[in-house]
C-alpha cells in the first residue's frame, strides 16, 4: 500500500506555484563567464523546470505563477502551452515587472556556478486574489517552492495556496529551494519557511535549508536528520528528505523507515538542474502508487540524466528513458534501507 494515497476523481494530478524564469547556458564549456560569447536560451526557475519533467513523465499538470508583460513572458507561456502545461492560472506583471534570468557558468568538467539576476522579478507578483480555490481543490498535488515565500505579495498567494490544499484534500509538497539573495533576514526565512513546512505532506531540502527552517544557530549543535524529520511527521508530513550534497540523502518516511540516497556514476556536465528532475520523476512515482523506494531510485536516475546534460529543461526524460538509464546501470546500488537513526 502507498505511503501517500491520491483522490483518483480530482482531474488534474500536479499544480505548481512560483518561480518560472529564463536559463542562459553558455554554449562555450569549460571556462569562465567573462570569457562565453553565446548562450542557448531555456525555460528555468525550480517549479518551472519541475512542471516540464512532471509533464513529461506523462501527468496533467497546471501552474500558477506571474510572467513579464513581453516577449520573454510570451516564450514562457507558449512554451508551457506547446507542451500541454496549462496556464490559465497564469498572470501578467501589471508594473514593469521582468523576467528573472539565470546565467550559468560550467567552467570546468568538475566546477559549475550560476549568476541570477532577481530585483523586481514578475515571479513574485503572483497575487492572493489570483489563485483559484476550485482550481487547487481539483489537484492531486500542489507543490510549492520556498522562493514564492520570500515576498509580497508572492508569499501571501503560496499560503492560500496551501491553505485550500488543506481544505480540500490536496496533498502539498514543500521544496524549500533557498536562494539567499531573495531574502531579508533568518528570522524571517523560519517564520515563512516553517509556516509551510508544517502543512506539507512531502518536504523536500539540503540540510542547510532545514536548518533555516528551523531557526538553528550556526554556532549550536545541529540535532540528527532524523529528529527533526520526526518534528515534521508529528505535524502530518509523510516523507522527508534531507540532503548532504555529495554525500547524498536520507528519505524519512512516516511509517519509521529511513532510505540512503546516493548518486549514479555519471559524466557530470553540470552541477544545477538535478533537484528538479529528481522531484518530478519521485512525483511521478507516487502518483503511481509505487513505493516510497522505487519512486526515490526513479528521481535519482532522472537527476543523473539531466545533469549530464546542456539544458535542464529540454533535458527532462521520459518514463521509457529513465527505465533504459536503470537498466544500464542495474549495477549501481542507489537506493539503501537504513535503521531509522542513521545519519549522513
Amino acid at each position: 500500500m502507498s505511503l501517500i494515497t491520491f483522490d483518483a476523481n480530482k482531474k488534474r494530478d500536479v499544480v505548481l506555484i512560483g518561480r518560472v524564469t529564463l536559463d542562459f547556458n553558455p554554449n562555450e564549456l569549460n571556462r569562465t563567464l567573462d570569457k562565453v560569447e553565446t548562450f542557448s536560451m531555456y525555460l528555468g526557475g525550480s517549479p518551472g523546470n519541475m512542471a516540464v519533467g512532471i509533464n513529461k513523465l506523462g501527468k496533467k499538470v497546471g501552474f500558477i505563477g506571474c510572467v513579464s508583460d513581453d516577449q520573454f513572458g510570451d516564450f514562457v507561456l507558449h512554451y508551457f502551452e506547446a507542451r500541454g502545461i496549462d496556464t490559465s492560472q497564469m498572470t501578467r506583471a501589471r508594473h514593469g515587472e521582468r523576467m528573472g534570468l539565470t546565467f550559468t557558468e560550467i567552467k570546468s568538467p568538475t566546477e559549475s556556478s550560476i549568476l541570477m539576476y532577481r530585483d523586481a522579478v514578475a515571479d513574485l507578483q503572483i497575487r492572493p486574489e489570483d489563485v483559484d480555490e476550485q482550481y487547487i481543490a481539483d489537484s492531486k498535488i500542489l507543490i510549492v517552492s520556498g522562493t514564492a515565500l520570500s515576498a509580497s505579495p508572492s508569499r501571501e498567494a503560496c499560503l492560500i495556496a496551501a491553505q485550500y490544499a488543506k481544505k480540500h484534500g490536496t496533498r502539498i509538497l514543500f521544496d524549500i529551494d533557498y536562494r539567499p539573495y531573495s531574502w531579508r533576514t533568518k528570522k524571517e526565512i523560519q517564520i515563512y519557511y516553517s509556516l509551510l513546512a508544517g502543512m506539507a505532506d512531502v518536504i523536500i531540502g539540503s540540510r542547510d535549508e532545514v536548518n533555516l527552517t528551523e531557526g538553528l544557530d550556526e554556532e549550536a549543535e545541529d540535532p540528527k536528520d532524523h529528529v527533526i524529520a520526526e518534528r515534521y511527521i508529528a505535524h502530518g508530513a509523510k516523507i522527508v528528505v534531507i540532503k548532504h550534497g555529495k554525500k547524498g540523502s536520507i528519505a524519512y518516511t512516516a511509517d519509521k523507515k529511513a532510505y540512503k540516497v546516493e548518486s549514479y556514476r555519471i559524466k557530470l556536465l553540470k552541477s544545477f538542474g538535478g533537484g528538479d528532475a529528481y522531484g518530478s520523476a519521485f512525483v511521478y512515482g507516487l502518483l503511481s502508487g509505487w513505493s516510497v523506494a522505487d519512486s526515490l531510485q526513479h528521481g535519482t536516475a532522472h537527476a543523473a540524466m539531466v545533469v549530464a546534460s546542456h539544458s535542464c529543461s529540454n533535458a527532462m526524460q521520459t518514463v521509457e528513458q529513465i527505465d533504459a538509464f536503470m537498466k544500464e546501470h542495474k549495477d549501481e546500488k542507489v537506493i539503501t534501507e537504513l535503521a531509522w537513526e542513521a545519519g549522513l
